[in-house]
């Protein structure tokens, strides 16, 4: 791909997300994402009308006559974008791959946090961690995050979620808003999990295909998987092969929600054959119920 086909697929996404972040996004983001807190800006002369609670008495003391605190919110957020690029992200049967949603999704996380004069990171990882994009603000930025996410090619194939979660644990130091973006085949990531959710507010975005749900009766299918490369044939108009199908994805989604629900991780399942735009805007609303 050269230049100028790789600025034309930037832009195409860029149009496409600014115009949903534009429409009906950015206000569901700025409602749930306000700000870290209160922090402490100066002391002031007491006047007529304020809280007491406020009154500073050591700089009163020192001065003869009552100051209070003057206190801000902290507005400035820092979003980072943690997301699986294994080969099972290059899997999909309907409205693109795994990977094309998962970008489209971060463009409209990171265009909202733009919006929002917030800072952007992100960490693409595999089986080691491929790159690390530290957080900054601007439009520049965030289309170099964008350009990344689109044309990067990932060394390793295969998953290692616990890898991904402590390094953004390590380099991110200060709490942010952190979006793990994976379809979660991996297991033992329990402990980090529990770790970064304490430090962050950890929110994972499940990515799921339909197939992955039932197995369609096709007749003999030929599976590949994505990161060992084995293969193995399914004979899938058999019922009792569908009904085990079904079973597993069952049983591994049952153990994932209680896995996030035990860390008090919120869970955005989004069908890769459908719009992202709704699970996203939805989960934004109850977040807002909570504030």
């Amino acid at each position: 791909m050269n230049a100028k086909e790789l600025l034309k697929k930037v832009r195409l996404v860029e149009l496409r997300t600014k115009g949903f972040v534009n429409e009906i996004f950015s206000g569901e983001y700025h409602s749930v994402f306000k700000g870290r807190g209160i922090e402490f800006a100066e002391v002031r002369e007491y006047q007529y009308g304020d809280d007491i609670r406020l009154i500073d008495w050591n700089v009163s003391a020192r001065f003869g006559r009552p100051y209070i605190k003057v206190f801000e919110e902290e507005r400035e957020l820092t979003v980072m974008l943690l997301v699986d690029f294994s080969g099972s992200s290059q899997y999909g049967t309907r409205n693109g791959l795994k990977r094309d949603i998962a970008v489209e999704i971060c463009a409209c996380l990171a265009f909202s946090a733009m919006k929002n004069n917030d800072k952007v990171g992100a960490i693409l990882f595999t089986d080691r961690i491929e790159k690390f994009i530290p957080p900054k603000k601007g439009k520049s930025h965030i289309l170099r995050i964008l350009r990344e996410l689109l044309f990067f090619e990932p060394v390793g194939k295969k998953t290692n979620l616990r890898l991904g979660l402590e390094y953004l644990n390590k380099v991110i130091k200060k709490r942010s808003i952190s979006f793990f973006i994976s379809d979660f085949y991996d297991n033992n990531f329990e402990d980090p999990l529990k770790l970064v959710s304490k430090k962050h507010d950890l929110i994972a975005v499940h990515l799921v295909d339909p197939t992955e749900k039932e197995l369609p009766p096709l007749g003999l299918i030929k599976f590949v998987d994505a990161e060992t490369g084995e293969n193995i044939w399914v004979d899938s108009t058999s019922d009792i092969v569908r009904k085990k199908y079904s079973e597993f994805w069952i049983n591994n989604k049952q153990k994932l929600d209680k896995l996030f629900l035990k860390s008090k991780v919120d869970k955005i399942e989004i069908n890769i054959d459908k719009s992202y735009l709704n699970p996203l805007i939805d989960f934004f609303k109850r977040r807002s119920k909570r504030y």
